[in-house]
């Protein structure tokens, strides 16, 4: 007697990118912390009817296999390889830093250059507000009060407002060997990465496996939540691979 518990393990291996070609030695990547995976498997019904109330005869149509799973880890590869499929850039991380704690302007020259976490580089200005949360207007030069100008990161502010705390948010980058940064582009339409799946599941001994040969995926969803962990969700569809083959079902009994 065969059960399955929880939601398994599911992994997914790119085979085709964005542009239609095949990727020279795929690798496989798993959905990480898997909260929820889901497999239907529809197909057309087509009754034929004569005199009679019920069907003759029935046939089958078109079939479909649809999954849905929801995972907590996030992973550049899962998002480009299975999705995007496009550039994946390793060694740089993207950062926001968003101020809580802020800055008070000090004497001339009114300036306030932060200091970007991780020894990165400043890149692209977020906005300042004051301490009463009132944004401030960006000018080109010389600001005025309730202004700021900006260059190579180096925050100028205006003498009247000398000794007022400052909360700075901008975007930076800085090195790292693990950062993923994924970067797509407006592609024409026809190509889709394709990508095999697998799904293990085991209970009292016995596992059940499932493997479908060709994938595509139709949605990819973050869901940022105010206080509970963000869970992406990708939906994909399974068709028949170049030999016509869909995949299998492998259980112990």
């Amino acid at each position: 007697m065969q059960f399955a518990f929880g939601t398994g393990t599911l992994f997914g291996t790119a085979l085709v990118d964005a542009y239609g070609n095949a990727i020279a030695n795929p690798s496989p990547v798993k959905f990480g912390e898997l909260q929820d995976v889901q497999l239907d498997i529809s197909r057309d019904i087509k009754p034929l009817y004569g005199q009679l109330m019920m069907p003759v005869a029935v046939g089958g149509g078109k079939m479909k296999f649809d999954w849905k799973c929801k995972f907590a880890r996030l992973n550049g590869r899962i998002f480009n390889d299975l999705f995007f499929g496009q550039s994946l850039n390793s060694g740089t991380i993207q950062g926001v830093y968003n101020d809580t704690i802020g800055t008070a302007i000090p004497a001339t020259p009114y300036t306030i250059t932060p200091t970007v976490p991780g020894t990165g580089t400043w890149t692209r200005d977020l906005g300042v507000v004051d301490s009463n949360g009132v944004p401030l207007t960006r000018v080109a030069s010389a600001p005025a009060t309730g202004q700021y100008s900006l260059a190579a990161g180096v925050y100028t502010f205006a003498a009247a407002d000398t000794g007022k705390v400052m909360f700075i948010s901008y975007q930076y980058t800085a090195t790292s060997t693990a950062a993923k940064q994924v970067v797509f582009t407006n592609q024409p339409m026809g190509f889709v990465p394709s990508f095999g799946i697998d799904l293990a599941i085991s209970y009292n001994g016995k596992q059940a496996n499932l493997r479908f040969n060709q994938n595509v995926s139709s949605k990819l969803t973050f869901d940022p939540k105010q206080d509970d962990f963000m869970v992406s969700d990708m939906d994909f569809t399974s068709f028949a691979d170049a030999a016509g083959n869909i995949g299998y079902i492998a259980l112990a009994e």
